[in-house]
């Protein structure tokens, strides 16, 4: 067997230290050279790469990032500044539309309608969305689809914005027809529709005055359209939806609705028919009789509510565009006139409550009086006359009356005109009610102290006047006129409406006394003969009224108000009804009586009111 040991030296390397013993250190190790090659020559070492210093790394890296910084934050101001809006513009998905809400109905008396909404369109266009080129072809589809003339649809489509109303109160059916039509080969971009409303007057010209009428944003803006606005009105709601580039509504997309909430229902005191034949009345007779204008309101005489209520020229609420804008009022109310003698009840009634006189009161009336520095006559001339008191009335004595209202205090006289209602808005729910015109006594001039018994140097309006007579067809209590029956809301409930005010102007006693008196001016002797209805008793009280001359600020040409009031029947009055005619034709007699008469009439038999049970008495005028 061979022997493998080694048999040289012995070898130098030391054992590994034991477990817990230090290693020596050794002495570093000379550096070998290279075995030359075989040229002879040694090889060349090979250089180091230097990375350069760590600081110089986070330079150049920080001058890198902050480059970047440099760039995006220009691009993001860019996209955020400059041309923000164009791109927000094209990725603004979501967009808003008002849902309008119904406007509440106005109806009469009996529940029917006088004014009510139905759904409607408004065309509108975003011109952003329509292309250039597509603009004369989109113009020329919209003006002969709604028919308006081509220049307003392009200016339309081309306005500035995103929002350009192009149509109001567009047919459903049409607007629909716009939405599906194609202009050069493509989908209509860029119109859109809005449900509106369109307001319908089914009664047009019918208590016009009294109904008023909407602008095309459907505003009130006159009659009970616009006091009421607010209640009619009702709260508009919303809806945001997700669109499409085109505007076109994504069915999955976001849909968010706040419902509208309709408006106030209101229900009036008018009368639809009653209103009809009045006005219808008014009109024809103002033609007839050659007056410029002419007026009527109707009072229930238990209540004070309006029944009808008209005046020449009248308007249609549909169509009020086509009317001239002076006339879109409502003269019955805002206009004041000096009316003449039937103002005498203001000295009458009184004096009956002062126990001053008495209906058979015999007075020597001569044919004139002064009072201060004026002269006043009677109508006719005449010497003395021993009238009673009814005659006084019944012949409508300028100077008897002076006489009757002499015995008066001036003050206590001014408190009753007050109770009356004369001075002051009536406080009835239309717009542009006036008060009239009533100085106190303290102002009252010698002349003004003598006229305003006899209805001159004081004004008021129609209303008023019919509101004077009321108090007398009510045993003595004035109501303040009211043309608003009930509100409901959209709900049903009813809404608490303002109580009318009453005042005790005269007793019961008085009154009755009083309508008496006013039937004699009906009867034989009395100056409106014509106002009489076959059938009931009737009574009242005509009135003639200068009129101011605005050229000469003075009566001398301004010409007359012919007036009438007057109740029936006369026993248990049901209407009261006022008229006043402006310069009518001399020719006609009685003035505004036969116009009375034929209201009166219509209105009695129209409502089933049963004739007088017994014929009117003869009285006594004079004391011959």
């Amino acid at each position: 067997m061979t022997d493998r040991r080694r048999t040289g030296p012995p070898s130098r390397r030391t054992p590994p230290p034991s477990r817990g013993q230090r290693r020596r250190p050794q002495p570093p190790r000379a550096p070998q050279r290279r075995a030359r090659s075989a040229a002879g020559a040694a090889p060349r070492r090979r250089k180091k790469i230097r990375l350069g210093s760590q600081s110089r790394r986070m330079n150049a890296a920080l001058g890198f990032l902050c480059a970047l910084l440099v760039v995006i934050g220009g691009r993001l101001f860019q996209l955020q500044w400059i041309d923000g809006a164009a791109y927000a513009a094209q990725g603004d998905n979501l967009r808003k539309t008002t849902v309008q809400a119904a406007r509440g109905e106005i109806l009469d008396a009996q529940g029917r309608r006088l004014a009510y909404s139905v759904e409607s369109r408004r065309v509108v266009a975003d011109p952003t969305l329509i292309s250039e080129k597509d603009r004369p072809a989109v113009a020329e589809l919209l003006s002969t689809k709604l028919k308006i003339p081509y220049s307003q649809a392009l200016l339309g489509v081309m306005a500035s914005g995103r929002y350009s109303i192009i149509a109001r109160q567009v047919d459903p059916t049409v607007a629909d027809s716009i939405m599906g039509s194609t202009v050069n080969g493509k989908t209509i971009a860029g119109i859109f529709t809005e449900r509106t409303q369109k307001r319908v007057y089914p009664a047009t010209t019918t208590g016009s005055q009294v109904i008023g009428f909407t602008g095309q944003d459907g505003t009130g803006l006159a009659g009970i359209e616009l006091s009421m606005n607010k209640l009619l009105t009702g709260t508009d709601g919303q809806m945001v939806y997700e669109a499409s580039p085109s505007g076109a509504i994504i069915p999955a997309g976001i849909q968010k609705m706040t419902p509208a909430k309709s408006g106030d229902k209101v229900t009036l005191t008018i009368n639809a028919d009653l209103q009809y034949l009045t006005q219808n009345a008014v009109e024809a007779y103002q033609v007839s009789s050659g007056a410029t204008a002419a007026q009527a309101v109707v009072l229930d005489a238990k209540t004070g509510q309006v029944v009808a209520m008209a005046s020449t020229p009248g308007y249609n609420s549909a169509d009020p565009g086509a009317s001239d804008p002076g006339t879109l009022s409502n003269p019955a109310i805002s206009d004041v006139i000096e009316p003449g003698s039937i103002n005498k009840i203001t000295t009458f009634g009184p004096a009956l409550q002062e126990g001053l006189i008495t209906p058979k009161t015999v007075i020597t009336v001569p044919g004139q009086i002064k009072i201060a520095d004026k002269v006043v006559h009677d109508a006719w001339v005449h010497g003395d006359v021993k009238y009673t008191a009814t005659g006084i009335l019944a012949k409508s004595s300028n100077v008897g009356t002076l006489m009757i209202n002499e015995k008066l205090n001036k003050n206590d006289f001014y408190n009753y005109l007050l109770k009356y209602g004369l001075g002051s808005k009536t406080g009835i729910e239309l717009p542009g009610e006036s008060g009239g015109i009533l100085a106190p006594p303290s102002k009252w001039s010698g002349s003004q102290a003598g006229n305003i018994p006899i209805g001159q140097g004081i004004s008021m309006t129609v209303l008023q006047m019919a509101g004077m007579y009321q108090a007398i067809a009510n045993n003595g209590v004035y109501i303040q006129p009211r043309v608003i029956k009930s509100i409901t809301d959209a709900d049903g409930n009813a809404l608490p409406t303002s109580k009318p005010k009453s005042t005790q102007v005269v007793s019961e006693q008085t009154a009755t006394t009083l309508r008496s008196m006013l039937e004699a001016v009906t009867g034989p002797g009395g100056t409106a003969k014509s106002a009489n209805v076959p059938g009931y008793r009737v009574a009242g009280k005509t009135g003639t009224g200068q009129r101011p001359n605005p050229a000469c600020n003075c009566y001398a040409g301004g010409g007359y108000n012919h007036t009438f009031v007057g109740m029936a029947p006369m026993n248990d009055p049901k209407y009261v009804v006022a008229i006043a005619l402006t310069d009518p034709h001399v020719a006609v007699k009685g003035g505004a009586a036969p116009l009375f008469s034929t209201i009166m009439g219509q209105l009695l038999q129209s409502t089933g009111v049963p004739p007088s049970p017994t014929p009117s008495p003869e009285y006594q005028l004079t004391a011959d």
